[in-house]
């Protein structure tokens, strides 16, 4: 019997052993095998294990965090801060309730734009779960979620400048409209909480707010607001034993609360027929906080570029990334088209042309010297006046817009203006990929956009005939509700139409003697009073002019910065504009101010918080920082009490507001 020998296994190539490898199963890979010594050999670590690992490590550290934020006592940071600083004075509320201070006259507060919350109820498909929800402040969850459904709510019609069709959006009623801007940002909450330490509380307190991206007489029409602030103030007053209540407007609020105290003693229905002496029988006091009573030059460069200073550097650090069309969101061309169907932003337009503003020559604010970002002391100010004077160019204030750093310094014999005004505009662009996102730059053409870039200088009178170049649609209508001229004869018949009523300079207060107005408002921080410009021109962008970040100076003392030119102010509103009605234009017995009531001007110097537990800090002379400024609300809550202006000292000023208002030649 032959024997059958079992032939032996060969092994295989080393090329066919990587084949088999190759073909194992994704979980085979994973698993642990047997060294031929008997040991185990893990599988390699992969990205995807390093990617787990780190979002866990992030996810255990913040439910640490969180839960040690939620253990800790109350008092704990403030504890520390304690330590750190020494002890902290007690907030105002606490310091007046020690005094003895009670709440007296009920408080209305008005906010400003885009701090006030805004919800929907009634919108697209695309809005599906969001009735009721906050399309404007809290989270801005939806932003993020469907941006291009929340650009399309946020919109107004840009031919009437009310609601398109099918979309509702609405503001939030109550106290907390604007208490909280965002989760931890206060607007209203710390004056509201040191209040309530005096025995305020919701039934003499009113927050009257209102759709701030409307026209003012618009939120009559579609809201009926005025006529519900009008009624609320007098419920207050009546229910507090006929004690006039004590108004606080802060930003756009103050223009709006002009607005509406021309439109109250208006006879209907143009207004709300409360006759010529309402204000007189209903109002202590107009306590106005970062009021931009003539404008603000950062409304210019919103409209027309829609940037500011902070922008403008964003598109330097990285140019293109703003324009391009992200995720199908070309960012700045929606924020223009959505902004530019908000009618109040015309409202902020600066008022009074070159005659406050100042021209291509001359600026009240000529000869200021910037000192950074905190103020210095008046001395230190002085000698940084003397010492560097002769090496900074003065800033040409005058000249809000300028092409070119050379033609911002040039002298005004040098600049050869071309005008613009009847250049013929023409259907072809730049750029061909914009039309998705419609601006009305689409309808200028190459041979506008040329034009308005061979005009080298804008002062005030110039930009408005600018906007209403590039944008006039947007400018027809903004005329049918505001103007930004000086009035020759105030008695004149056409100043009772409401477009004026909101521009200080065509108005007179209200035959009020007893009533009292103050200009309260942040001084010490560089604010934006003039641009350097040029054509933008990067393929990507849809809109052909950008502020030019390379004008530049690396001096502390200089105004120019990164293409802007700053002067002293709250970041946000000049001194000029916040102050010069209080400090001349109302001082006294004026065509402005027939009645002789009493104003003041009462500036609060900027220091910002000393350590990161201070939060935005107590002492902030910020646009909206200054909410929480104690001093601020240690002089309201004195007037809401029954003070006035001696009880807190009459004014309070640590810029040139006098004198800068002593420059302009205003007939009074």
């Amino acid at each position: 019997m032959p024997l059958i020998h079992r032939k032996k296994p060969t092994e295989k190539p080393s090329e066919e052993v990587a084949d088999d490898d190759s073909q194992q199963k994704p979980h085979e890979s994973s698993k642990t095998h047997k060294k031929s010594n008997g040991g185990i050999e893990k599988g390699k670590w992969s990205c995807i294990d390093s990617c787990c690992w780190f979002i866990g490590c992030v996810c255990v550290t913040w439910w640490f965090l969180l839960f040690l934020y939620n253990a800790m006592p109350a008092s704990f940071p403030q504890y520390v801060t304690e330590r750190i600083t020494g002890p902290l004075p007690d907030p105002p509320g606490v310091k007046l309730k020690k005094e003895g201070l009670k709440a007296k006259h009920p408080v209305v507060f008005i906010p400003g734009i885009v701090t006030g919350g805004l919800e929907l109820w009634e919108g697209k498909q695309c809005a599906d779960g969001l009735f009721r929800k906050r399309l404007w402040g809290g989270t801005f969850g939806e932003v993020y979620k469907r941006p291009l459904c929340w650009v399309e709510h946020m919109s107004l019609d840009n031919e009437t400048g009310l609601d398109p069709a099918g979309i509702r959006i609405r503001a939030v009623s109550g106290l907390v409209a604007a208490d909280y801007f965002a989760p931890g940002y206060f607007v209203w909450a710390v004056l509201i909480a040191n209040l309530a330490h005096i025995g305020y509380e919701e039934k003499n307190m009113y927050m009257a707010a209102y759709d701030w991206r409307l026209s003012f007489q618009n939120t009559e029409v579609r809201d009926q607001t005025l006529s519900r602030m009008k009624s609320n103030i007098e419920l207050m007053v009546s229910t507090n034993g006929g004690k006039k209540a004590v108004i606080v407007p802060h930003s756009m609020g103050v223009l709006y609360f002009l607005h509406f105290m021309k439109w109250v003693e208006a006879p209907a229905p143009m207004g709300g027929g409360g006759g010529p002496d309402w204000c007189a029988k209903h109002i202590k006091a107009v306590m106005n906080i970062g009021g931009p009573f003539l404008g603000v030059p950062k409304a210019v460069a919103g409209l027309f570029s829609a940037e500011a200073k902070d922008v403008a550097v964003a598109r330097a650090i990285a140019p293109g990334f703003l324009d391009t069309d992200i995720f199908r969101l070309q960012t700045l061309q929606h924020v223009m088209r959505m902004t530019r169907t908000w009618d109040s932003t015309m409202s902020m337009i600066p008022k009074g042309g070159d005659t406050i503003w100042g021209g291509v020559d001359w600026s009240p604010e000529k000869g200021h010297i910037c000192c950074g970002k905190k103020q210095k002391s008046n001395e230190t100010r002085g000698e940084a006046d003397e010492n560097s004077s002769s090496k900074i160019k003065p800033a040409n204030y005058g000249r809000i817009i300028s092409f070119g750093k050379e033609v911002a310094e040039a002298p005004p014999s040098e600049i050869k203006n071309i005008d613009f005004r009847d250049a013929v505009k023409g259907q072809s662009i730049p750029n061909h990929t914009c039309g998705d996102v419609w601006t009305e730059y689409h309808d200028m053409g190459i041979a506008g956009i040329k034009a308005i870039a061979e005009y080298k200088v804008y002062t005030a009178d110039a930009v408005i005939d600018l906007l209403h170049y590039v944008a006039p649609k947007m400018m027809a209508r903004g005329a049918a509700h505001f103007s930004y001229g000086v009035a020759d004869d105030l008695d004149d018949p056409k100043y009772k139409h409401h477009k004026y009523w909101s521009n200080p300079l065509e108005t007179k207060l209200p035959n009020a003697p007893e009533m009292e107005i103050y200009s309260l408002y942040g001084v010490g921080i560089p604010t934006e009073r003039a641009y350097v410009y040029k054509l933008n021109q990067s393929p990507d962008s849809c809109i052909p002019f950008q502020i030019f970040t390379s004008a530049h100076e690396e001096e502390e003392e200089s105004c120019l910065k990164a293409g802007v030119y700053n002067v002293d102010g709250d970041e946000t509103v000049p001194v000029l504009s916040a102050g010069f009605m209080c400090a001349k234009a109302w001082r006294g017995k004026t065509r402005y101010n027939p009645s002789g009531i009493k104003t003041y001007v009462r500036e609060y110097n900027h220091s910002p918080p000393s350590n990161l537990l201070e939060g935005r800090g107590t002492q902030s002379g910020a646009h909206v920082d200054i909410m929480g400024n104690f001093a601020l609300i240690e002089d309201i809550m004195r007037v809401a009490a029954g003070g006035n202006g001696s009880d807190i000292g009459h004014d309070q000023v640590h810029s040139g507001i006098f004198e800068w208002s002593e420059r302009i030649d205003l007939k009074l």
